[in-house]
């Protein structure tokens, strides 16, 4: 069937090409063919609303806003405000492309759901009964859009991309059920409809690929899990590193490599470390510590670094979580009162296991951040800042000093001091971070071209490189070989930088004597007036040099004007005496009575 309809699209797609334009009379007697881009359509919705990020709530509202906008541009709602009135779309009611977008929307945003369930199922079990519902939902939508693309409304390669659409979410329902021939025939039948596609339709060829590529790593686990002997688990570790942004394979897989651990640490009951064997009681510390083992092949596996620090981030906080179990246990035996022999035997173990346990987080934190040293080194020679600021050696400064604390932690470890041979490796690994340190240290003089500081600077790179290189030799340890390496690249570079600066450094001096024997000075100007410039007088030197200008020349200054006023002794005023009151004097007992009865007459 597949490839009849693949025959029929190549038919229908070389007859639009050799016929491009047709009459209207031809057209209006032939059916009309839907048209869906169903991959194109999803793949565009999701980059631009979330997904793009992980955010599957965002795409999933989104799809709810989509269908209440399709639903009424075509008037197909359910009923009114008041009363509801469910239409079902069946092959007659279409006469619109957008009709197909609903069940293909519904299908999306129940699967967008069942993916954000995923994401709290980490923490809340019982999210997971949801999720499958939505799962389920999600295949029932998909069916239906395969039903209704298999009329004959929509063209072949609509056809097509329903049956593979369908396939590959009824495959994702399968895979959460833990069927997994079922999942493993779905899988391949979406992934030979997309690979086909892919080959037909030469200018989406890479969408499809991309789709075929998320395909096969469910294949190979569900071939795994069937036990055809196609897959181990070191594949399964790779197909954890590809797994990528699928949540499903990448939980499922998940899943198998604890379970994994988990067998394996049953039969381990004890660890070695530096030539000391103890026992290990707690499951979760065993399970770590298996961990522990396989983590340098799967940080070798990751391809980009973006892979490898996430593995680093995971394993640390595994570390974190078993030593704080070590620290509950140690001090539940520290609490109790009477301490037999054997409880203090069993208190040096756990001593020693917590010692073993600081030992590998200190150890793989400085893994990591030497691989975000050398992530940073590339960037700076290259050159090349992205969206981010530019690199600088100041970054890388303090990085190694981040480096250094580490390694003095690391050396402050009970068992290390103990340990001759260790407490020298970590001694090593001290010098030659601060080898590192200085040479950048001295890279951010050179860039601010201080030419005598960056020069003093790369002699004590060289000194410390010698210095490390000394100790790096008289070890056998693997991480201090592949240290002397990196000491023998920073010998090598800080030679060159020493006289690439003494050469600047002469090329600087030479341009300022050009510069000073360009200078000319009138030697007839006093000093006062030309103390800006800079030029070897003899004058100055002789009992009579010429300092300031003797007698001092006069300065204009603006006059500032006096006003006397002459004219006001000889100015006449007019009397003004019969304007003033006068005071009148006091009249006697009669003056009073009189003025009491009619008053006082004023003139």
């Amino acid at each position: 069937a597949c490839a009849g309809l693949l025959s029929k699209m190549a038919e229908s797609l070389t007859e639009e090409e050799d016929q491009p334009q047709e009459s209207a009379a031809s057209a209006s007697s032939n059916a009309v063919l839907y048209i869906l881009e169903i991959l194109p359509t999803i793949k565009e919705a999701q980059s631009q609303h979330g997904l793009r990020h992980g955010d599957y709530q965002r795409y999933r509202q989104y799809c709810s806003r989509r269908l209440r906008r399709i639903r009424k541009s075509l008037s197909f709602v359910h009923g009114s405000k008041h009363r509801f009135h469910q239409k079902r779309l069946t092959v007659d009611v279409i006469n619109d492309s957008k009709f197909l977008l609903l069940p293909l929307m519904n299908a999306e945003r129940a699967w967008a759901y069942a993916m954000q369930l995923r994401q709290q199922s980490n923490t809340e079990s019982r999210k997971r009964f949801h999720m499958v519902r939505r799962l389920k939902k999600a295949a029932a939508h998909a069916v239906a859009l395969r039903q209704l693309c298999e009329a004959d409304i929509c063209d072949a390669r609509t056809k097509l991309e329903a049956q593979a659409y369908s396939a590959w979410m009824s495959g994702n329902l399968s895979f959460e059920q833990r069927e997994w021939q079922a999942a493993l025939d779905l899988f391949k039948e979406a992934s030979t409809i997309y690979g086909k596609l892919a080959s037909a339709l030469p200018t989406e060829k890479s969408l499809y690929d991309q789709r075929v590529d998320e395909i096969v790593p469910n294949i190979r686990y569900c071939a795994y899990n069937i036990g055809d002997g196609s897959a181990d688990i070191e594949d399964l570790m790779k197909l954890r590193m590809t797994a990528g942004d699928q949540d499903l394979l990448a939980s499922k897989i998940d899943e198998v490599l604890a379970s994994s651990r988990a067998q394996q640490a049953e039969k381990m009951k004890e660890i070695a470390w530096r030539g000391k064997t103890i026992s290990v009681k707690n499951e979760k510390v065993r399970v770590f510590v298996l961990r522990t083992l396989e983590s340098d092949q799967e940080i070798v596996r990751a391809e980009t670094f973006a892979q490898k620090m996430e593995l680093y981030d995971s394993l640390l906080m595994a570390c974190k979580d078993a030593q704080q179990i070590v620290k509950e246990e140690l001090k539940a035996d520290a609490d109790k009162s009477k301490k037999s022999h054997k409880n203090e035997a069993q208190m040096a173990n756990m001593e020693f296991l917590l010692g073993y346990i600081s030992f590998i987080r200190l150890s793989k934190t400085i893994n990591r951040n030497q691989l975000m040293a050398e992530s940073l080194k590339v960037r700076m020679e290259s050159g090349e800042s992205g969206q981010e600021k530019a690199t600088k050696p100041d970054d890388l400064v303090r990085l190694y000093d981040i480096l250094l604390q580490n390694v003095t932690d690391l050396s402050e470890i009970p068992q290390v001091q103990d340990d001759s041979e260790l407490l020298q490796e970590v001694g090593a690994q001290n010098l030659a971070f601060r080898a590192h340190r200085a040479f950048f240290v001295a890279e951010s003089y050179r860039y601010l071209k201080k030419w005598e500081e960056a020069t003093a600077l790369y002699d004590r790179v060289l000194t410390r490189v010698a210095s490390a290189l000394e100790q790096c030799r008289k070890s056998k340890g693997t991480v201090l070989q592949e240290a002397l390496g990196r000491l023998l690249d920073v010998e090598k570079q800080a030679r060159g930088r020493k006289c690439v600066t003494q050469a600047s450094a002469i090329l600087e001096m030479q341009e300022l004597e050009e510069k000073m024997g360009a200078v000319t000075v009138d030697s007839s100007k006093p000093l006062l007036d030309r103390l800006d410039e800079y030029c070897e007088d003899p004058s100055l030197l002789t009992s009579k040099p010429s300092l300031v200008p003797f007698p001092p020349d006069f300065d204009p200054i603006p006059c500032k004007p006096l006003f006397f006023d002459l004219a006001l002794n000889h100015v006449e005023f007019p009397s003004l005496e019969d304007r003033v009151e006068k005071k009148r004097s006091a009249g006697g007992i009669t003056g009073f009575v009189k003025g009491l009865f009619w008053g006082s007459s004023s003139k």
